[in-house]
């Protein structure tokens, strides 16, 4: 059996300790007739991974088995086929996101909602994941990067690009519309970039200056540093902007999003894309708050044509696979700009 090297991580614990070891594993082999093999040449880092490597997400059944390896916004070269695959040839550079399989057969994947699928399989939360050389996955839930798309250009599309795609649409845009994104990171700067191509006024808002100036650059009309002082953070918000229309929220803190939905007008949407506690709510406000999940392969295909189209800017600074600890650790202390991405 060919060896692949892989990032595993056999036992959950702070990134501190470099929880993720360099190992030679069992290459990954097609088994299923519909199924294509990629030579991976980049996949992103996100902050979820973070939170399963680090334990955070137990009670949620993630990561469901260990040992596993992490990684789940991969883009390669397919370097072979099943016989059965007819979306795919050899040398087309494919990309997958969180979603690896779904049913198919299921009210959810009929709709068109394959991503909430109750027997989905989630990628890098087995023993395919992105930290590695090679992955297999069925053609169905693969899709088609363009040819001079670049790999570490692409792979964030398949996480935080198609999360911020489906967030900034669950916003119900419209032209003018005043939409907050609250959290400016590897997601967050993708949803500046999706409403801006909807023609909202973005406001941005984040701990960090360094964040915000890049939301400026990309677009937002404003930017305000978040204050937990949460009076007098939305008093500043009333005077500078009055309230929101929309609010969209990625960063993965309570007062947050307690201060998003108080940040937006009666009867505006608060779009939720984080774990978090329910904040209170005032129902005779009519304020509708609804969660967002990444999405699925249609609306993946619509982020390629988008970002390609548009030209639409991913920040992205690679690393070698190796170095997969120290990016997380980075991650974690707010140091990447806004995604980092491992080649291995």
């Amino acid at each position: 059996m060919e060896k692949m090297r892989a990032m595993v991580l056999s036992q959950c614990a702070p990134i501190e300790t470099n929880p993720l070891k360099l190992e030679k594993i069992d290459r990954h082999q097609i088994k299923k007739e519909n199924e294509i093999l990629i030579k991976i040449e980049a996949c992103g880092v996100c902050h979820s991974q973070l939170h399963g490597i680090e334990g955070d997400w137990k009670d949620l059944g993630i990561p469901p088995t260990l040992p596993t390896v992490p990684g789940h916004e991969v883009v390669g070269m397919i370097v072979e086929i099943g016989k059965n695959v007819t979306k795919f040839k050899v040398g087309d550079r494919a990309g997958i996101t969180p979603l690896l399989e779904a049913c198919k057969t299921c009210q959810y994947c009929k709709e068109g909602k394959e991503y909430l699928c109750e027997s989905s399989v989630i990628t890098g939360e087995s023993f395919k994941g992105g930290y590695t050389e090679y992955i297999t996955v069925l053609e169905d839930f693969a899709t088609k990067v363009p040819e001079n798309m670049k790999p570490e250009y692409a792979a964030p599309l398949f996480c935080a690009g198609i999360t911020a795609f489906k967030a900034v649409k669950a916003a119900e845009p419209q032209l003018h519309k005043k939409i907050g994104i609250f959290g400016i990171g590897g997601v967050g700067h993708m949803a500046v970039q999706f409403a801006k191509v909807e023609g909202c006024d973005v406001i941005a808002f984040s701990r960090n200056q360094k964040h915000l100036d890049v939301a400026r650059r990309l677009g937002a009309v404003d930017s305000m540093v978040f204050s937990e002082n949460q009076e007098n953070f939305l008093k500043e918000i009333k005077e500078k902007q009055g309230l929101l229309d929309a609010a969209i929220v990625f960063a993965p803190a309570d007062i947050v999003t307690d201060t998003a939905i108080k940040s937006v007008k009666k009867g505006g949407i608060i779009v939720i894309a984080t774990i978090g506690e329910n904040p209170p709510f005032i129902a005779f406000e009519e304020k509708t708050i609804r969660g967002t999940l990444i999405g699925s392969t249609k609306d993946m295909e619509q982020v390629i044509k988008i970002c390609n189209e548009k030209n639409l800017e991913v920040i992205s600074e690679t690393y070698p696979l190796e170095k997969a600890n120290e990016v997380l650790k980075k991650l974690k202390d707010s140091q990447i700009e806004a995604r980092a991405v491992l080649i291995p």
